[in-house]
């Protein structure tokens, strides 16, 4: 079988975290605590809105494709020849929120970018679930 969008691939982290979807979705949502676990950022949680991350290693354009507060966020995620969409899930769960992370877009020459993605995303994560248990 071949066919671009069968080699398309995608990286998903997924998390159980002790705490309510609502204050996750505020570390997700709010730019002064995404600094804190991801970059710095112009993001305003609103349908459309164009923003970007800035770091070291360079810039990343995005807009946002879907938001539905407390349940789903997904934005485009474009920088260095890739072209990608990030999307968060919180699923209640009794002890807190199962959040699901997938970045979906990678291309099968995007290796670096692939590869570079499945090292990073655990990585922010840990520092979100660092911020969370700071937050009130």
């Amino acid at each position: 079988m071949s066919g671009a969008s069968a080699d398309i691939r995608s990286v998903i982290v997924e998390r159980e975290i002790a705490h309510p979807p609502e204050k996750i979705w505020r570390a997700l949502t709010q730019p002064h605590l995404i600094e804190e676990w991801l970059m710095k950022t112009d993001f305003k949680p609103a349908l459309g809105h164009r923003f970007g991350f800035r770091a070291e290693w360079g810039d990343v354009g995005c807009e946002i494709v879907e938001i539905e507060p407390n349940r789903t966020l997904s934005y485009t995620w474009a920088g260095k020849d890739l072209d990608s969409i990030v999307t968060w899930t919180l699923f209640p769960t009794p002890a807190g929120t199962r959040l699901r992370m997938e970045q979906a877009g990678f291309r099968p020459d995007q290796k670096l970018a692939y590869h570079g993605a499945r090292a990073g995303w655990p990585r922010f994560l840990a520092r979100l679930e660092q911020v969370l248990a700071r937050m009130d």
